[in-house]
């Protein structure tokens, strides 16, 4: 069923006037598809911006089920090249000549990959209406690879069969809130409320100085996101996870199944949940679900023994942060 999904009501955070940032699970299997989940997809909305983050087989289709818009999306964010991965891209791109798009579209991927991913679509795709330019990134070191008015996206080495990466989704530190009452009584006069929300002290025309501390409020606290996928159990992301509001981890077998999660360099759902605990996350969401697993119950089980609060993603679902 589409639509959004009803979590407990202490998933929701209540920022009050600050824009939504809303995570959309487009796919959340791995790499065989089944009747129950599709590869690897989602969408994060932030800033009336949409940023696509891995672009499985199926993608336009649940795009269109999500009732995301075509134009607002301003990046995609490939982990590694695998198929679950990035099957879906020829087609979506095609979808969106289709539908005559025109903005330009950047889609970063693994440097070793790039110029293949980009001979491929031209290949299947041809010339298309709107500019695609393939921005390449080294998957094995964290850096910021990109950056924009409402967030910064960075990345996260994983350890995989070839070279992956996370991607760390950041917003910008917004500004200052004016305490209106404070300026009113000092007589602050509007021409300054700007610079008091970026920081300044008032300075009034006798050269009376009010600190800036008088006349505002805390800004809004900086939400982020974290996109793990795939990787074998790593400690070392602890560090670049720690305290973030929300972690999708790989949780792509039960522990039963640990040496094969070793084997094809995958994690379990208790080592997810180890990595949110050892980081003091916000939340945990599992997904990349191995096709051997009908019924997910065992693997939410077995991580909240860890960290009580993980969720299951699932197709259709929307999570606010």
């Amino acid at each position: 069923m589409w639509g959004e999904v009803i979590l407990p009501t202490s998933f929701y955070v209540n920022f009050g006037a600050m824009e939504p940032i809303v995570l959309n699970i487009l796919g959340c299997g791995s790499a065989l598809p089944t009747s129950q989940h599709l590869p690897s997809c989602q969408v994060l909305s932030a800033g009336n911006k949409l940023y696509m983050i891995d672009c499985g087989e199926g993608t336009q289709l649940q795009y269109r089920r999500s009732e995301l818009s075509f134009t607002k999306l301003r990046a995609i964010f490939i982990s590694h090249i695998h198929g679950d991965h990035c099957f879906g891209l020829p087609g979506l791109l095609s979808t969106f000549a289709l539908l005559g798009r025109k903005a330009a579209l950047g889609v970063y991927v693994p440097d070793y990959a790039c110029r293949m991913m980009e001979g491929v679509v031209k290949s299947l795709c041809g010339e298309m209406p709107f500019e695609v330019t393939f921005i390449p990134f080294n998957p094995k070191v964290p850096a910021i690879i990109y950056d924009d008015a409402t967030l910064t996206v960075a990345t996260i080495p994983l350890k995989h069969r070839l070279p992956c990466a996370g991607f760390l989704f950041k917003e910008h530190e917004g500004l200052l809130h004016l305490n209106r009452w404070a300026c009113d009584k000092h007589g602050v006069p509007m021409a300054w409320y700007g610079r008091l929300k970026s920081g300044s002290d008032y300075v009034a025309d006798d050269g009376t100085v009010i600190p800036n501390a008088l006349l505002t409020t805390p800004r809004d606290p900086v939400r982020s996101y974290a996109y793990c996928s795939d990787t074998v159990y790593r400690p070392q992301l602890v560090e670049l996870v720690a305290g973030i509001d929300l972690l999708y981890h790989e949780a792509t077998f039960a522990e039963a199944d640990a040496a094969r999660a070793r084997e094809t360099f995958h994690s379990t759902a208790r080592q997810a949940a180890q990595i949110a605990k050892d980081a003091g996350v916000g939340r945990l969401l599992l997904g990349h679900y191995s096709a051997r697993y009908k019924d997910l119950q065992p693997l939410l089980d077995e991580a909240r023994e860890v960290f009580d609060e993980t969720y299951l993603s699932q197709e259709g679902m929307k999570l606010s942060l």
